[in-house]
């Protein structure tokens, strides 16, 4: 690179010096080939010495410069850019607008149409910048109240998180057809599931797997599409704050199962589509007084009491069902109780109940 630059500042340089000596021979100051040749051979090698020593130091600061601000740009959300970009070109429109009849000014024209398009420019691009979020809001209702007018809808993308995934209950979710638009996974849920999978522990290592071989599976269905995002975000280290960073930029949905990534969310403004929530609003309403048959498996924590489940996993706690552990009983509904972990129905014997 140094030499490139070396040579092309010289030869840069060689030019400008040619260029120089042609002005001044223009002038008619020196008169005479001789002197002449001297006048354009100096200059050239002025030139070409400038070039060599002033090349190196502007390429570097060049690639400093580049690098710089390409960090700056990486770091930068997409929106935010968008928005700047947006508000800068927005000034420059402006300040041409205004300077036209300007330009109709003896000398001054010129230069106030210049320092118009800097400050309106570098205006609009703060403004564009700094209202991103509002302008995005903006922007997404007047696209909500055009889809209202088309009467057409689309679907939001829906981003995976790393414990939906492991879950499994997705890929059967997304088959039956309730999930609509694109999937994404990001590239840094990607690297959380492997390096789940590459642990030492056999638990989290089979969790990982199993976690991997749900994404191949839903990748290989027809019935959804599945992209990949590589945006690493890696100003951020947590991986639920990636998981909103990205939503708010793609205007996605995150899916998942993680209570306290499912506030989180609510606190950005982030919707949220939990799968314990589903699973818990399609479970079969049970009213007190309905019969049920349950299988008795345990003890209960209170005295006399037996545990059963039904097929969707729900916790029927059956009083005075100790009697009864390892038999399917018929029992009676008594109350039911919503609780944060799911659902518990209370029930005695159906025989008790006679009995009374």
């Amino acid at each position: 690179m140094v030499l490139v630059a070396r040579v092309v500042f010289a030869f840069i340089g060689a030019l400008l010096g040619y260029s120089g000596s042609l002005l001044l021979l223009d002038t008619g100051v020196l008169s005479g080939v001789m002197a002449s040749g001297y006048l354009v051979g100096l200059l050239v090698f002025s030139g070409v010495v400038i070039g060599l020593l002033i090349g190196p130091p502007v390429v570097r600061g060049l690639m400093i410069g580049t690098k710089a601000a390409t960090q700056f740009v990486l770091k930068t959300p997409t929106h935010e850019l968008m928005g700047g970009i947006i508000g800068l070109v927005s000034g420059w429109i402006i300040a041409l607008v205004i300077s036209i009849p300007l330009l109709r000014i003896p000398v001054l024209g010129d230069y106030v149409s210049i320092v118009l398009g800097i400050l309106l420019g570098y205006m609009g691009l703060v403004v564009g910048l700094r209202k991103t979020e509002e302008m995005q809001g903006v922007f997404s209702r007047s696209e909500k109240v055009l889809r209202g007018l088309r009467g057409a809808s689309e679907a939001s993308p829906k981003i995976l998180d790393t414990s939906v995934i492991i879950d499994g209950r997705i890929a059967d979710i997304t088959k039956s057809g309730f999930l609509e638009g694109d999937l994404i996974v990001p590239g840094f849920v990607l690297e959380e599931l492997q390096h789940i999978a590459d642990s030492s522990d056999v638990l989290k290592r089979n969790r990982g797997r199993r976690g991997l071989d749900i994404l191949n599976r839903i990748q290989k269905e027809p019935y959804c599409n599945v992209r990949i995002i590589e945006d690493t975000y890696s100003d951020l280290s947590e991986v639920d704050t990636k998981l909103i960073r990205l939503a708010k930029d793609i205007n996605g949905k995150v899916v998942t199962n993680d209570y306290n990534l499912n506030k989180v969310c609510e606190l950005h403004g982030v919707q949220v589509l939990n799968i314990n929530e589903l699973a818990n609003s399609v479970k079969p309403v049970v009213l007190p007084g309905e019969e049920l048959k349950v299988h008795v498996i345990k003890d209960g924590k209170e005295q006399g009491q037996g545990v059963g489940y039904l097929d969707d996993g729900t916790m029927i706690v059956v009083d005075g069902g100790r009697r009864y552990i390892g038999q399917t009983v018929a029992v009676l509904v008594t109350s039911v109780l919503q609780t944060a972990a799911g659902r518990m129905i209370f029930a005695k014997p159906k025989s008790m109940e006679r009995a009374l």
